[in-house]
């Protein structure tokens, strides 16, 4: 793409796709294009709609993705039928335009933010963190207002809730919390970008700045990963086996397993609506008239069979009112007997704003899931291990599409793999080697997804230098978890490696290199630790990682906190929080877990001493 875009552009053309995409599976078909203008009183005819389509699709796969949209963006400055498209856009119900103030807002590009977001935000703030004493300061925010954007510029409010979404993420004792200056500020805001970036929010696009002035569009969007990560933790097949009642029949569980949280969402709903005669396809058109939801409050309500949970008769006289709005408040109100209420009102359930339903779905399902584990079926279900959690939310943060929620499944046709490769600097030849989704079933989808797996290993070899001995393109196509992670992890690794040889004027990192230097600032700072390797034992203790960050910021750590002599589990796992949460607040991005440091993980202690002296280099 020959123009440069912004942060702030990509942002609200991703906001645009988002908005068009209403089933939010990373495409925009005819019938989405069709909605998008009937909603906002302009409806096409199906010709026009093709036209366009055909118009934006650059690939010819009958529907448009991300880059295609985002080419579409760049274009339309001076093309009639474009900018009848953006005007759609900017109609779209709940949408406050604001002008920008960067070169190409003032050629007449506006920012969308939308209204429902932040009050459905606030509210969402408000009642999880009402009890909390470290954010009275800024609670209650008033939803109806702009409060939302002031109360998260000091990064408190941030990083309770990525605590409140992946527990234990950021030790608490890190946080800045009193007599703030800017810059212990600006450590609170590193410290929840990193964090963010570390349970799989993308945050490439966003900086501490934006937060500080409250960038409406890169605020809501940060809002949005971080919420619906805790959201969708427990629809999850591992850590929720009574999942295993959504299987139909046919089904494999390695299938089930397959499914995203949004998939397993929608099978949830319908397992329920089909006991009445309904189905729904998404969480925007097919709830617009509360009939679904007020048959799934019945089907999922406490019957009474379960002790210390009282019944509750759902009233469903408010299915008979005719006026839309007033129907959908009577549901909301029967929901919130449920304990339930939250993430929308009943102007974007008639609106259908796909986010905030499929919110307020989620919250249903948190809640009173009403599904009993099959009998009779036994079956080991392995979670996620650590270093699989740890790649995947390293994978996210980057932005791959499509996002991953199962690493073997989601890697299955190498697309994420070979969007890798892109990040670490080796050159993909999408046009003529790669095999682009949809892959029919028919007519041999698998050998498609094959042939990309193989030139991901060829890539591998012949063009990053990776060692990749015994590795096939069939093996990625399998799933086979040891040799796939070898790939994921090399990947990793070079994309660590590679900020250091942008800053060190190209010299070619290596873990001698790492280490030298490591040692180097340790004893320059006049600190006594040191290491011999990534597999040192000291490193257990995380004072190492800690001397390490005082010396390249010094003073940052609090040595009374830090537990030294001989140290119990309990009191190295401490150590290790704690060195982890200060490594990402003075800027470090680390993926890796307390754990890591504990257990002396050399892959991820690596990445933690390349980070943080990726950092050292930046200040010195």
């Amino acid at each position: 793409m020959s123009e440069k875009i912004s942060a702030e552009e990509m942002e609200e053309i991703r906001e645009g796709f988002q908005k068009v995409d209403l089933d939010s599976n990373g495409y925009i078909c005819a019938s989405e294009l069709g909605d998008l203008f009937r909603e906002v009183g302009c409806p096409l005819p199906g010709y026009q709609i093709r036209e366009l389509l055909q118009r934006l699709d650059r690939d010819k796969d009958s529907r448009i993705n991300l880059d295609e949209f985002t080419a579409i963006f760049l274009e339309m400055k001076d093309d009639r039928m474009a900018q009848g498209f953006r005007k759609a856009l900017n109609k779209k119900e709940g949408i406050v335009a604001i002008g920008g103030t960067s070169e190409i807002s003032s050629e007449g590009t506006q920012h969308s933010i939308s209204e429902q977001e932040r009050f459905a935000f606030a509210n969402y703030i408000n009642s999880s963190l009402e009890k909390d004493p470290d954010c009275k300061h800024v609670l209650p925010i008033n939803p109806n207002t702009g409060d939302l954007f002031k109360a998260l510029a000091d990064g408190i409010v941030l990083c309770k809730l990525i605590n409140l979404s992946v527990p234990d993420t950021i030790d608490e004792r890190t946080i800045n919390k009193k007599k703030l200056t800017a810059f212990t500020t600006q450590e609170n805001l590193n410290l929840a970008l990193n964090s963010a970036s570390a349970i799989g929010c993308q945050v490439v696009n966003i900086g501490a700045q934006d937060l500080k002035e409250g960038k409406p569009h890169l605020v809501l969007g940060l809002l949005w990963q971080i919420i619906k990560i805790g959201l969708f933790a427990d629809i999850e097949l591992s850590r929720n086996e009574a999942i295993a009642a959504l299987l139909e029949e046919g089904e494999s569980l390695e299938e089930l397993m397959k499914l995203s949280p949004e998939e397993l969402l929608l099978r949830w709903a319908n397992f329920h609506l089909k006991k009445v005669g309904i189905t729904i396809s998404n969480f925007s058109g097919d709830i617009k008239d509360s009939k679904a939801y007020f048959h799934l409050l019945e089907q999922i309500a406490p019957d009474g069979s379960k002790e210390d949970v009282p019944p509750v008769d759902i009233d469903m006289t408010g299915l008979y009112e005719k006026e839309l709005t007033k129907r959908a408040d009577c549901m909301l109100t029967q929901a919130d007997r449920l304990g339930c209420r939250q993430f929308v009102t009943a102007t974007d359930v008639v609106t259908g704003n796909a986010k905030l339903n499929m919110a307020f779905v989620a919250t249903l399902f948190n809640k009173h899931p009403a599904l009993t584990k099959p009998e009779n079926q036994d079956w080991f279900l392995e979670s996620e291990t650590r270093e699989e959690r740890t790649f995947r939310n390293w994978m996210n943060s980057l932005g791959v599409r499509p996002h991953v929620h199962h690493i073997y499944g989601d890697l299955q046709d190498a697309m994420v793999i070979l969007q890798l490769y892109e990040r670490i600097k080796v050159p993909v030849d999408w046009d003529n080697r790669v095999n682009h989704p949809p892959f029919k079933v028919a007519g041999g989808g698998h050998l498609k997804k094959i042939e990309n797996c193989n030139y991901a290993v060829e890539l591998g070899k012949n063009k990053a230098g990776f060692s990749l001995v015994g590795i096939g393109g069939q093996d990625l196509y399998d799933g086979n978890a040891t040799l796939t992670l070898a790939l994921v992890w090399q990947l990793m690794r070079r994309y660590t490696l590679n900020v250091l040889e942008d800053l060190g004027h190209g010299e070619v990192a290596g873990d001698d290199l790492i280490i030298s230097w490591v040692n180097k600032t340790l004893a320059e700072a006049g600190k006594s630790s040191s290491i011999k390797s990534f597999k040192d034992k000291s490193i257990g203790t995380s004072i190492p990682v800690l001397d390490l960050i005082d010396a390249i910021q010094p003073h940052s750590v609090n040595f009374e906190l830090v537990k030294n002599g001989s140290l119990s589990d309990e009191d190295k796992l401490s150590n290790a929080k704690y060195a982890i949460s200060m490594a990402r607040k003075i800027g470090a991005k680390v993926y890796a877990l307390p754990e890591d440091l504990v257990e002396v993980n050399p892959k991820m202690v690596m990445t933690i001493f390349a980070c943080l002296m990726g950092r050292g280099m930046k200040r010195a």
